[in-house]
């Protein structure tokens, strides 16, 4: 449905995938991969959004490596360095903003180890006006940093993002006068919304990608 593109990363150039947006004006989403990488169910999730209407932008930051165990996802991951998570998530956003022209809003979403990216983008760009996380915080001074809404999708049994971290994250971002819309689906774990993972449930999938698509409708001003 999309295609593969490379974006100038900093000097380096990086994998993206790229679908829909073929309307001028459409509103972009960049889909941060967790730490599996840029893997089925990331660019089937990004067609799906392309498919509500928006313009998706998928970077690859691990280069075309994909993990399908976790001891080789946590390798990954490792590797790559925060300069590099930088230079990539920014180098997606302004091929992506410069893809759809001036003013044309986008969004940041991320799962798991790219939520990170997600929180962390809008304090580099204004033109980010809305941050979507799946099992996945930051709790730090970063909240600060930024004004934009958050969604966040959370898991109820999570040895990687537990219920405490979960609520800190949500009083981080209230307390930095931050929208927070947090939501904790019962009978889930992490991955819950990929398919390819044992832990997957679609339906509690389905209903989190609602509503991110209710959220990006808003906050996106469509």
């Amino acid at each position: 449905m999309g295609t593969f593109e490379t974006v100038d990363a900093g000097g380096a150039t990086a994998r993206t995938y790229m679908t829909g947006g073929a309307d001028p004006g459409t509103p972009g989403v960049i889909v941060l991969h967790p730490w599996w990488g840029l893997n089925e169910d990331v660019i089937a999730y990004a067609d799906r959004l392309a498919a509500e209407g928006y313009a998706v932008m998928a970077p690859d930051m691990f280069g075309g490596e994909v993990a399908t165990a976790v001891d080789d996802a946590d390798r990954l991951s490792s590797e790559m360095s925060e300069a590099v998570g930088e230079a990539i998530t920014l180098a997606a956003v302004d091929a992506l903003g410069e893809r759809l022209g001036p003013g044309v809003p986008l969004a940041a979403l991320g799962f798991s180890f790219g939520a990170a990216w997600a929180i962390w983008a809008p304090t580099q760009r204004d033109r980010v006006l809305a941050t979507i996380v799946y099992y996945g915080t930051w709790v730090d001074s970063v909240l600060g940093r930024a004004k934009v809404p958050v969604l966040g999708h959370f898991a109820e049994d999570d040895p990687y993002e537990t219920a405490e971290t979960v609520t800190e994250f949500e009083q981080g971002l209230r307390d930095a006068g931050r929208e927070a819309t947090i939501h904790r689906y019962p009978g889930t774990g992490h991955w819950f919304a990929e398919p390819s993972r044992d832990a997957y449930q679609p339906e509690a999938a389905e209903l989190a990608f609602e509503r991110t698509v209710a959220f990006l409708r808003d906050g996106l001003r469509q």
